[in-house]
């Protein structure tokens, strides 16, 4: 029979989305094998340590395999979609993956061959990736398959080729390892039951929580006015667990993508640069009023006018007239960086986690243009859209704390900034107007900046200057 030739094979490899990242976590697959695809087609969503993006494919052809799951974090560079563009139809699925014959099989009546050394494929269907991409199994965890979801692979195939990586192939001595998940089997773990004893209910003998609670046998009525005893075997140190993995006291979510980044990023820059926070209340009655006047006027109209508009432009303004607070330390070369540009970073919480997208040439940018690009900015956010590139190279940045009803906070730099100014929510507040107290709308300013290359002096006349153009926002104008 006539297979089809390498040359009619494209494979399309994990791509660098980002600047430097290295790995991508395949969220959704878009086609499947025996799709038909064409160049630019969007064929699968990934998510990097910056933001989820899709991928477009960049050949014409038909789909021949698949070499990952969703779920399966994918180092850079590797191999995820194999396509036929020989405009032939796609292999049978049994033809996909299997190995070259050899010359001479062996007779039934003698012992397979044995498999090369090397990767064993983790999936029914996918052949052998080079790469040594793989599931991450939790520390302490013996580093098997994990188990894929049966009605799109069949826990049947999936138990040979587990028991075939754990050393219980079909010709092995010893017994299949039991089929559970790993949150089975950290509750047997917890209750110290051995999942061997355990008799699965589940479909193709897949041991499920109910297994593991059946196979506890039930306590004792506890007496009356004794404490419940502690078992001989726990260390003194660790009492017995009292924490319910069954979902009914607690969510394990695993740490990954932009969290994972998140995380990293904000331990480093907390432990690398020296921050100092330096707060200011400030009475921005004019500046809302401002904003109302904005919203009718129609220069403006369509255009995302509210109060994150004018602290944006009051703080490109304040950095125009301290250029020293819009720089970054280069730790290797032992050299402060000023930018005589100011990419403004607006922290943006989404269901994935914390990112802060910035807007390029902020400084140069008309109020109307500033609140366009603020208008894209936020909705690409939520729509979890942006895009890597949209996430580098930020000189400073605002996180808004105020929509969420907080007065004020000690925001963590982003790293390779040297400032972030953070926003409190506008309140109406008693205050001293004209020798009077009248309710005024009031909020609290912080401002956090990297002590290495920004002195209090600096950072304060900074702050000042947001404030005062908050207060009186023609300043907008005269400072300008």
């Amino acid at each position: 029979m006539t297979t089809m030739t390498d040359t009619s094979l494209r494979e399309f490899k994990m791509p660098d989305v980002g600047e430097g990242l290295t790995e991508a976590e395949i969220l959704k697959w878009y086609v499947q094998p025996g799709d038909t695809v064409t160049d630019g087609q969007i064929v699968c969503e990934v998510e990097t340590a910056k933001a989820a993006v899709e991928l477009p494919i960049p050949y014409d052809g038909v789909v021949r395999s698949l070499h990952f799951p969703e779920g399966t974090t994918v180092d850079v560079g590797t191999s995820i979609i194999a396509v036929d563009v020989s405009g032939g139809a796609a292999p049978a699925p049994a033809e996909e993956t299997a190995p070259a014959k050899p010359a001479a099989e062996p007779r039934p009546a003698e012992p397979a061959p044995a498999k090369p050394a090397g990767r064993k494929p983790v999936l029914v269907g996918y052949g052998v990736a080079e790469s040594s991409t793989k599931r991450r199994p939790r520390k302490g965890v013996p580093p098997v398959v994990a188990p894929v979801e049966d009605t799109l692979y069949g826990a049947t195939a999936l138990q040979s080729v587990q028991g075939e990586l754990n050393g219980h192939g079909p010709h092995g001595a010893t017994a299949p390892r039991p089929l559970a998940k790993p949150p089975v089997r950290k509750l047997a773990k917890d209750l110290g039951v051995d999942l061997t004893t355990v008799t699965p209910s589940g479909p193709d003998g897949i041991i499920t929580r109910e297994d593991v609670h059946a196979a506890v046998a039930p306590p004792k009525a506890p007496e009356p006015a004794t404490a419940a005893p502690v078992p001989a075997a726990a260390p003194a140190a660790a009492p017995a667990p009292v924490v319910s993995y069954d979902g009914a006291r607690e969510t394990r979510v695993p740490v990954k993508g932009v969290r994972k980044a998140t995380a990293a990023a904000m331990v480093g820059s907390a432990f690398t640069a020296p921050h100092v926070t330096e707060f200011v209340t400030v009475d921005v009655t004019r500046t809302v009023k401002l904003v109302e006047e904005l919203k009718q006027d129609k220069d403006m109209q369509g255009l995302r006018v509210n109060p994150l508009l004018l602290i944006a432009k009051a703080l490109l303004v304040a950095i125009k007239r301290n250029p020293d607070i819009n720089a970054s330390w280069d730790e290797a070369a032992q050299e402060i960086v000023v930018k005589h540009y100011v990419n403004l970073g607006i922290a943006a919480a989404t269901p994935r986690g914390l990112i802060v997208p910035n807007i390029k040439d902020a400084h140069a940018k008309t109020l109307p243009q500033l609140a366009e690009s603020l208008g894209e900015l936020v909705s690409t956010a939520k729509e979890g859209r942006t895009s890597p590139a949209a996430m580098q190279g930020g000189t400073v940045t605002i996180t808004n704390v105020g929509v969420f009803g907080i007065d004020t906070g000690t925001p963590i730099l982003n790293p390779g900034e040297s400032a972030i100014l953070a926003v409190g929510a506008i309140k109406p507040q008693p205050w001293v107007h004209k020798g009077k107290v009248k309710p005024r709308q009031v909020t609290t300013l912080a401002l956090s900046f990297d002590h290495r290359l920004v002195d209090g002096e600096l950072g304060s006349k900074v702050l000042a200057d947001v404030a005062a153009i908050l207060e009186q926002p023609k300043r907008l104008i005269t400072w300008a």
